[in-house]
């Protein structure tokens, strides 16, 4: 990666009617670089990053993006992105190369049969190329879908969800590629609800109803949460975890297959609250707070805009 920004926009705000959907938003995201979006569902992630890629113009705040000015050249913009949506959007009566074809049409690509043979082989979709785009499974509809937003060699791959529905193998085969892809200078915004995935970013930022509560590393967005997490094993964890819900300083009870985590940000509450309830049944280890315990902290701890 290098140091040189792709994004840097400041205050950038969207209003749909008295709602503000996305609030003073300020964030920088360097070329080559893999920037995730986390967030509950309606949090103005994809409004956000619509905005970023020219597809949105924003109600206030300035930057740029790609070198371009978020305010005054989207046409600009758009040229340079390529857009991976959450719903497979393509024709499923015509043929995976057909599809393709299309759309390298749509951006003028030169010498576009030459584009699409290449764009077929990347991507593993040569042997399939006649096969129509309804008759393919989820993971091989996620394929084609990448290689249409890649046909026109763009700088900024923005992807919405991109995985929801697809099996694990198809799930880390394509993050295999997106590092690829990163690896040669492209830079990536995706928007996920997995939590592993969000760990493969190098950086992330969390939006919740229009704010940006958190953003840095995966490292640096544990940390900022001031987390503090007791890991607990042992018999009848569902009854326990009754018996800890409302305590003062217990702010989440979360089961993670056999075993419990306890959170909460005043660890002296905290430990009182677990005092009160341990004993010798359960084993209890005060342990890292994990991304999944963090993105539950801010969520509740947010305001819903349009409660």
């Amino acid at each position: 990666m290098t140091g040189e920004l792709a994004i840097d926009v400041t205050g950038v705000t969207k209003r749909f009617g008295a709602k503000t959907v996305v609030n003073q938003v300020d964030l920088q995201v360097r070329r080559g670089e893999i920037y995730g979006f986390l967030g509950p569902n309606g949090s103005g992630k994809t409004t956000f990053i619509r905005m970023l890629c020219g597809l949105l113009i924003p109600d206030a705040g300035r930057g740029t993006c790609l070198g371009f000015d978020v305010l005054t050249q989207q046409a600009e913009i758009k040229r340079q992105v390529g857009y991976m949506t959450q719903r497979f959007s393509y024709y499923e009566d015509l043929s995976i190369r057909e599809n393709l074809d299309f759309i390298a049409r749509i951006y003028a690509v030169p010498d576009r049969r030459a584009a699409v043979d290449r764009s077929l082989e990347q991507l593993g979709l040569a042997n399939r190329s006649h096969q129509l785009a309804g008759q393919l499974s989820g993971g091989w509809k996620q394929r084609l879908a990448l290689a249409a937003s890649l046909i026109h060699t763009p700088q900024l791959l923005l992807l919405d969800e991109p995985t929801a529905g697809v099996d694990p193998k198809a799930r880390r085969e394509f993050w295999d590629e997106i590092h690829r892809l990163a690896a040669t200078g492209l830079t990536v915004l995706i928007t996920t609800h997995y939590m592993d995935e969000a760990e493969r970013c190098h950086r992330l930022a969390y939006l919740a109803y229009g704010n940006l509560l958190a953003r840095g590393t995966v490292a640096e967005v544990v940390a900022s949460a001031r987390l503090t997490t007791w890991i607990v094993r042992g018999p009848e964890l569902a009854a326990l975890a009754d018996s800890l819900r409302g305590r003062p300083g217990v702010e989440q009870v979360v089961a993670f297959g056999n075993t419990l985590h306890v959170s909460g940000r005043d660890a002296a509450l905290l430990a009182a609250a677990v005092g009160a309830v341990r004993d010798s049944r359960h084993t209890w280890t005060l342990g890292q707070a994990g991304l999944e315990d963090v993105f539950i902290g801010l969520m509740d701890a947010a305001r819903d805009n349009f409660a």
